[in-house]
């Protein structure tokens, strides 16, 4: 395999102790290769260094000259006035400003026609054509489509999650030979997450990425690169093969590291000896010991480990909440039709659904914050809820770390005894230096770990948590999920992390769309079971679609059979008609026509694209059955 990029002896500091202290690594064509790490390790820097968009204080990045990278940062999109046309086609730089101005125009002549903008468009036609530049608008096109987004809405009316898929999609548009990703499932419902997935397993592509999902690293990871206490080593083979080679490290380190101390416990005796043994000194041992002191001050120990619990509350009643009979609808939309539901105390519960279909408002209508607009809820006695909000709004950017836990005192009580701040920090990672650092200068998984201290720091006995696990690194994710099933407690979930749903939860609320609600029994991999059978990989990644869930009979009807068989002629004829008004658009007399004639063609050519795509969904769901029932 060549050479994508290479590394050598990258050095970082932003403090005392460097983020990268003469790192080296090669990527080669088609690894898929996962950087691990704690929180504020520098993770983030080493992806920003390795786009070039940091430069780093010492050392050399050797990038293939043909190389095309793209990096999917942490952050939600900044350009919240852009459409997401715009904003994804901004990832092809002046390219996608053209392919930009041409579909603004485009819509406005489906409305519309003025002479200058034809004009206009005609001029962008050879622009586009001088670079032969259709071929990206048809992938723009395309993962818009494959994504399910609004071409034409605006990103700033855009939930957090589907700001994620838009950015997601401006970084796949370029085709990258090298794609970066920095937790990519943040903000994900699950069928995004299982599309990236697939997408990313069958193509070719380059991959560096950072996640804290565990089943998403487990199954694409090739190879593994821990980013510990400033050096970068490689681990071949997946996450589990890492974790087992890691331990056997870690213990091989403490061994040697308790033998050289026990020696310079030993040279330190022996210089404070008295004068007689001061007579018979070496001077070369003396030297020794010296070296030995600067090494010993020099070492960089491991990093403690979180050490946070939750701060229980007194139980409240046996019956933590009911609702009854519960409908809400924004618009002309329902989100929840005639729900009910009885949470009784230990139960935890997961909330399961794509982005924007009334989860969080669900959650809300359940703690009194929103009034339903039929139905009712009734809530337990002695209830005390603590509420983990994913954007981080209870966060003051401006204030410190203890800040933003306790005001106006330096302690705070936990499970009945008083800790002070800066020990009560110490738990989650935050040294009494960093405690007293703005929350603008956090990481976002520092800024989560944060959240979780401010939640834990109050006594509570309903635990309300919409998307906890952005962000934490492994080693705090499944320290909360020990928390969390110890939790004697009530607890209601929202996350798109598959094993910490299945590690967690006693029941899952499935939210199937329509305002209609099912429970299911279990985690995640329960409802996979009940809702969708084993499916067989489709060979066409091109159009690789995760297909609704199939429900009712898993054999064939003969009418379906008949339908299999019929769909590649059909999809093959929608393709060629496709073709054919594609290349008519193109033409430059095209838009020399009359307003009705350009509008008719242009409506035709969408509903055919939009024909095409459900007929692909359709095979793959049938192909899928018809697979599923012959193994």
């Amino acid at each position: 395999m060549s050479s994508l990029l290479t590394l050598d002896k990258i050095s970082l500091a932003y403090g005392l102790d460097p983020l990268l202290e003469e790192v080296s690594f090669q990527i080669k064509a088609g690894e898929r290769i996962c950087l691990i790490g704690r929180n504020g390790s520098g993770k983030s820097s080493l992806l920003k260094i390795i786009e070039g968009s940091l430069k780093p204080d010492s050392g050399i990045v050797h990038r293939s000259p043909t190389l095309r990278l793209a990096r999917l940062s942490q952050d939600l999109p900044l350009e919240k006035g852009m459409t997401v046309y715009e904003y994804v086609a901004a990832g092809l730089a002046d390219t996608g400003k053209l392919l930009t101005a041409y579909h603004a125009l485009t819509q406005r002549l489906a409305h519309t026609a003025q002479a200058q903008d034809l004009e206009q468009l005609e001029k962008l036609q050879q622009q586009l054509d001088a670079r032969n530049a259709w071929s990206y608008d048809k992938v723009i096109e395309t993962t818009l489509t494959r994504l399910a987004l609004p071409a034409d809405k605006k990103i700033a009316d855009l939930s957090g999650g589907w700001q994620r898929r838009a950015a997601l999609a401006q970084a796949l548009v370029l085709s990258p030979d090298l794609l970066l990703l920095d937790e990519p499932t943040n903000h994900l419902d699950l069928e995004a997450i299982d599309w990236l997935e697939n997408q990313l397993l069958q193509s070719s592509l380059g991959l560096l990425f950072i996640t804290h999902d565990r089943r998403f690293l487990q199954s694409l990871a090739t190879r593994i690169l821990e980013l510990d206490r400033g050096h970068l080593t490689s681990w071949p083979g997946d996450y589990a093969n890492f974790q087992r080679r890691k331990d056997e490290l870690l213990q091989a380190e403490a061994k040697q590291h308790a033998l050289f101390d026990k020696r310079l416990a030993e040279e330190e005796q022996w210089i404070r000896q008295g004068i007689k043994a001061r007579r018979t000194r070496n001077e070369g041992r003396v030297r020794a010991l010296k070296a030995m002191r600067v090494a010993r001050a020099e070492r960089r120990e491991v990093q403690g480990k979180v050490r946070f619990s939750i701060n229980a509350a007194d139980p409240s009643g046996q019956l933590v909440l009911e609702a009854k009979d519960i409908t809400h609808a924004f618009r002309e939309e329902t989100v929840i039709r005639n729900f009910s539901l009885r949470l009784m105390r230990g139960d935890r519960i997961g909330l399961l659904g794509p982005n924007g279909i009334g989860k969080s408002t669900l959650l809300n209508i359940l703690l009194g914050q929103l009034q339903p607009q039929q139905g009712t809820v009734t809530r337990g006695t002695q209830l005390q809820p603590a509420y983990f909000d994913q954007f981080r709004q209870a966060l003051d950017p401006e204030q410190t770390v203890a800040e933003n836990v306790v005001q106006g005192s330096d302690y705070l009580e936990i499970q009945g005894r008083k800790q002070h701040i800066i020990s009560y920090l110490n738990d989650f990672l935050f040294s009494a230096q960093r405690a007293r650092t703005p929350v603008k200068a956090l990481s976002g998984g520092e800024c989560n770990r944060l959240l979780l201290a401010r939640l834990f720091s109050q006594p509570a006995n309903l635990l309300v948590l919409d998307e906890p696990t952005n962000d934490l690194d492994v080693e705090t994710l499944e320290l909360l999920e020990e928390r969390l099933c110890d939790f004697q407690g009530s607890l209601l979930l929202v996350t798109h992390d598959r094993a910490f749903l299945d590690n967690v939860v006693t029941s899952t609320l499935v939210f199937e769309g329509q305002g209609k609600i099912q429970e299911f029994i279990g985690g995640y991999q329960a409802w996979l079971q009940h809702a969708k059978p084993p499916a067989t990989p489709v060979k066409k990644p091109q159009h690789t679609l995760s297909p609704a869930p199939v429900k009712g009979p898993q054999k064939l009807s003969y009418k379906e059979e008949k339908e299999l068989l019929e769909l590649p002629q059909r999809i093959e004829a929608l393709e060629e008609a496709q073709k054919q008004l594609q290349e008519e658009t193109a033409q430059p007399p095209f838009y020399q026509q009359a307003p009705e004639k350009i509008n008719q063609v242009l409506k035709s050519l969408s509903e055919l694209t939009q024909d095409l795509d459900l007929a692909y969904q359709r095979w793959e769901a049938l192909d899928a059955r018809a697979k599923a029932k012959n193994s």
